[in-house]
């Protein structure tokens, strides 16, 4: 009996897909939904995504990456025909849980995932303290050590001092630039 009433309450699954085909699967399956008429069991299909800073040609860009490849979210109740209709959808391998029953993602980690999805502005990843000696990996002190002098974590720029020439010169990189010595 406690079975049939776990089983009747609208939760959050995570289902697995073939990497690469997340959003393929996320829009296959609700045109699934709306044409075999499961919105009143399944409510929301998303592949969870945040904004990142990368490096391209010398040009910051933000791109929006998958924080989880290869899974999708849905949020459904769990039934045998609303099973059925996920678990046949083309690229989906399974469910996330033990054997043939989806285990719920806890109502606090999807409020965490939705928090670091509804992000406006990409967080720059500044990893480093001044002091630390670390490479500079792009642009044209690449293959440079030095020092970082300075830490601008608004901005994600770090001040490094490089050896050029018998001194240190102070040198503004980029946090995707430069990589910790170890």
């Amino acid at each position: 009996m406690a079975k049939q009433q776990i089983e009747q309450e609208r939760n959050w699954y995570v289902i697995h897909t073939y990497s690469g085909y997340e959003d393929a699967v996320a829009k296959n399956l609700k045109q699934r939904i709306e044409s075999l008429g499961m919105e009143d069991k399944i409510f929301n299909v998303i592949v969870p995504k945040e904004k990142k800073i990368k490096i391209k040609n010398g040009k910051r860009k933000i791109v929006e990456e998958k924080i989880y490849p290869g899974y999708v979210l849905v949020e459904m109740i769990v039934t045998d025909e609303s099973w059925y209709v996920v678990r046949n959808t083309p690229r989906v391998t399974g469910f996330l849980g033990a054997g043939t029953t989806p285990i719920p993602v806890s109502k606090t980690d999807m409020e965490d995932l939705m928090k670091r999805m509804q992000m406006a502005e990409p967080e720059f990843k500044v990893d480093v303290e001044v002091g630390t000696i670390v490479k500079v990996i792009d642009g044209p002190f690449k293959g440079f050590e030095g020092k970082v002098s300075e830490i601008d974590k608004e901005r994600g720029k770090i001040k490094v001092l490089v050896n050029m020439f018998g001194r240190d010169t102070p040198v503004e990189l980029d946090s995707l630039q430069i990589q910790k010595v170890s």
